[in-house]
């Protein structure tokens, strides 16, 4: 029996990376959307608290696998000028958070990781992708106005945290 059009359709969707289902990434200027996220320390980050603040949001497909653990300790180990910078950082995945507690407490991780089980923000940032269970790897720059100073829409897990910091850089001293 030959496969219907639909199932090799749903297949192909499968395979293609970065196939997403809801909206696209959101751009400069845009309004971050609000959330209230379990962290891994069991502690709630709500983004009306972060208002005043600059943060990264940064999604990662699952906890304590080579590309995410890349990332991660990268965003880790320059933890000191991203804190000079005066950047807090929120990785963000569909893991719940005693995967995302047992991945930070392996790796020393010094920022929060949240979990977005019900993919409601992953679904509303252009980060979830059609029948593959794990978000993009996409992260958003947010200013203190709670305002998208820069969208990664590809990342390099090895130098996205440099990359980040150089953004920040040119964006506040143009």
């Amino acid at each position: 029996m030959k496969p219907s059009w639909i199932f090799l359709l749903c297949l192909s969707l499968l395979v293609i990376p970065g196939t997403a289902t809801g909206d696209e990434m959101l751009t400069i200027g845009d309004v971050f959307p609000s959330f209230d996220l379990q962290a891994h320390d069991d502690s709630v980050v709500s983004s009306s608290d972060l208002k005043g603040s600059v943060y990264l949001v940064y999604f990662y497909p699952k906890a304590d696998t080579p590309g995410c653990t890349k990332e991660a300790c990268a965003l880790r180990d320059a933890w000191s000028d991203l804190k000079d910078a005066e950047i807090l950082v929120f990785g963000v995945s569909y893991d719940t958070p005693r995967s995302n507690r047992a991945f930070a407490e392996k790796f020393s991780l010094p920022f929060l990781l949240l979990s977005d089980s019900d993919k409601a923000l992953a679904k509303s940032v252009g980060a979830d992708r059609f029948l593959i269970p794990v978000p993009k790897r996409i992260s958003y720059l947010i200013g203190a106005d709670g305002k998208i100073l820069k969208g990664y829409p590809s990342v390099s897990p090895s130098s996205h945290a440099e990359d980040v910091l150089k953004d920040f850089e040119s964006l506040t001293n143009p």
